[in-house]
């Protein structure tokens, strides 16, 4: 039975995180011992209905979306393929997003026609959070980023978290507006 059958609807192919290495990632937890009611996979067209948007308004302004706003703004985010990248994490026994975060590949004429990676909306739910989980989810853009072959990686965080992101290799610039 095919994904679309199961009502499983992914912004991108769950098969490109199975190649993601996680030998050399900063946190302790891999997708190896997550958990077996953890899961790492793509955005879904259901996970509206999983507390999604109430989880991403744990890092910011989400506004009132129905459905079929966010059904229009999914679909429109899955036909720019090799653009968005939406990785979530299920907790399979409640049947909740419990946390997320979004690589954006912008396509450059600069480098040889090369890619830059952007990470946004990290976000791991209130009762979850202290579990490295965060780590996980920003080690895998990184490593999706690279296997991409984006020449830069970067991202825009309140500044008690540039240590975090430190960690990752991350450093910080100067002189953005």
């Amino acid at each position: 039975m095919s994904d679309i059958q199961n009502n499983i609807y992914y912004l991108f192919d769950p098969k490109l995180l199975d190649d993601i290495n996680t030998c050399n990632f900063v946190g302790k937890i891999t997708l190896e011992n997550l958990g077996s009611h953890l899961k790492v996979r793509p955005l879904c067209l259901s996970d509206y209905e999983k507390g999604y948007l109430k989880l991403l308004s744990e890092l910011t302004k989400v506004g009132d979306i129905s459905y079929e706003q966010f059904q229009a703004r999914f679909n429109s985010m899955k036909s720019c393929s090799n653009t968005y990248y939406i990785v979530v994490i299920e907790d399979t026994s409640t049947g909740l997003i419990i946390g997320s975060a979004t690589l954006v590949i912008e396509q450059k004429f600069i480098h040889n026609t090369s890619s830059r990676g952007r990470i946004e909306d990290v976000v791991i739910k209130n009762d979850y959070r202290g579990q490295q989980l965060g780590k996980l989810l920003v080690d895998i853009l990184i490593e999706r980023s690279q296997k991409l072959g984006c020449y830069k990686i970067s991202l825009e965080c309140k500044m008690e978290l540039i240590p975090f992101y430190n960690k990752f290799g991350l450093k910080q610039e100067e002189s953005y507006i």
